[in-house]
């Protein structure tokens, strides 16, 4: 199993990236890792609603004008990096 999923939610007001963790106790370490992206307006931790296989999801919103594909590279080659550490570490 893989430690997170990364999709872009479009929304009327706003497209979003979320970001689903396999082990949801990480949500606050990785929520706090992410803060370093000057590209991101506000991470929100929320209730996962639907087809989703996890109770909760962490959701990105960027800074306006910033391209969503390139921050969703950005952020899921972050977070392998982060778990690759943290592998390492274990």
């Amino acid at each position: 199993m893989l430690p997170f999923r990364s999709e872009i939610r479009n929304s009327p007001t706003q497209a979003t990236i979320k970001i689903f963790l396999s082990d949801e106790s990480l949500d606050g370490r990785i929520k706090k890792h992410l803060k370093h992206f000057k590209e991101i307006e506000d991470i929100e931790i929320t209730e996962s609603i639907g087809r989703n296989r996890v109770g909760e999801n962490i959701t990105v919103f960027l800074k306006d004008g910033v391209d969503i594909n390139k921050m969703k590279q950005s952020i899921d080659s972050s977070l392998w990096w982060y778990f690759e550490e943290d592998l390492v570490d274990e």
